[in-house]
């Protein structure tokens, strides 16, 4: 059997990890990025002379608290429910 060089997530299976990874058991949580923006000469994907372009880096990834659940929002509460002793 081949050796995993990659797996992917969804948007919301990576708000799921990071909730897990907080501990968080309430509120609903959003995927946050935070961008920069610089800007450079690149050669083009046709190989022909070099073009100005935009850079925009990842600088961050996290979460965000927001009101309502969507495809990157997730009900903290209902995927890491607090153990009941």
């Amino acid at each position: 059997m081949a050796e995993a060089t990659q797996y992917v997530f969804t948007h919301k299976e990576l708000v799921e990890l990071l909730i897990r990874k907080q501990g968080l058991h309430e509120g609903i949580w959003s995927l946050a990025f935070q961008l920069a923006l610089a800007g450079g000469n690149v050669a083009p994907p046709s190989g022909t002379g070099i073009v100005p372009a935009a850079i925009i880096p990842i600088l961050s990834v996290g979460l965000q608290k927001t009101d309502k659940e969507s495809e990157i929002a997730v009900d903290a509460a209902k995927i890491n429910p607090t153990s009941k002793k």
